[in-house]
């Protein structure tokens, strides 16, 4: 179904005190974040997207990444309990924001899962077990993805905050294929996750020095993707689709990607 909405949320003035994977080389500067996020959004809405904004809550420096707090599918919502301590309470706002639009669901204990380790292609919903995700999330999800028709698989995980964070799925038009044909694409970092589950998809294998940029952003037939990746961007061209670079240096450094940034519904 082609994206029609995107739920995005404004950067706290505490976000420079974000948790922060890979300790920056500088500060994070909070007035270039709020920045940056302000040009993602113009290039969401460039692309055809209305937005759906939540206020940020300096309460929570890293709620702008509003993708984790929530897993979409279909009509349901479904509110994650989120797999770092100081990020919960950041779904409050976010369920009641989704509440306006869908049924609410809720992981329960002793689940942990965080919506960058979801990734949906068509009817099947890869979720990355890693450090934020853990199986009991991944079963309940499993339970009522298949209320909907869709199949979970679950994909290990090392070395990366979410599999997101390695693999993302770029073909923006239509339903997938997943005996090949098309733009039926898959970004991989090679030896970060487990690929098996990605076999029937073309890949684009992200070099190393450029792991970053594999998390791309696919929507209404144009790809965003981290600017400064000149590799990633070669090869993403070459298989085929047009790109838009966008400045994501703040949101590196905390820990952030451009599917962070959005819920797309």
């Amino acid at each position: 179904m082609t994206p029609k909405y995107a739920i995005v949320r404004d950067v706290a003035r505490t976000y420079d005190e974000c948790i922060k994977p890979n300790k920056p080389t500088k500060p994070i500067n909070v007035l270039l974040a709020q920045a940056q996020h302000r040009a993602y959004c113009q290039a969401l809405k460039n692309l055809g997207l209305k937005l759906i904004k939540i206020e940020a809550d300096n309460r929570f420096p890293d709620c702008c990444f509003v993708e984790d707090p929530a897993i979409v599918i279909g009509d349901t919502a479904i509110i994650s309990r989120m797999g770092v301590k100081s990020r919960r309470g950041e779904e409050k706002a976010v369920r009641q924001t989704l509440a306006r639009y869908k049924t609410i669901r809720w992981i329960k204990l002793p689940g942990t899962i965080e919506g960058g380790d979801v990734l949906k292609i068509g009817k099947k919903i890869y979720i990355g077990l890693s450090e934020r995700t853990n199986l009991s999330a991944i079963r309940q999800v499993k339970a009522i993805a298949a209320e909907h028709e869709y199949e979970v698989i679950p994909v290990r995980v090392k070395g990366m905050i979410h599999l997101k964070t390695g693999c993302t799925y770029l073909s923006p038009e239509g339903e997938p294929r997943p005996n090949g044909g098309g733009n039926n694409y898959v970004t991989l970092i090679k030896g970060k996750l487990d690929e098996k589950p990605f076999s029937d998809y073309k890949k684009i294998i992200i070099p190393k020095e450029e792991a970053y940029s594999a998390n791309c952003l696919a929507i209404n037939g144009r790809v965003l993707i981290p600017k400064g990746y000149s590799k990633t961007k070669v090869l993403i061209k070459h298989a085929g689709f047009k790109v838009r670079e966008l400045d994501m240096s703040e949101f590196r450094a905390g820990g952030g990607s451009l599917t962070c940034l959005s819920i797309i519904l």
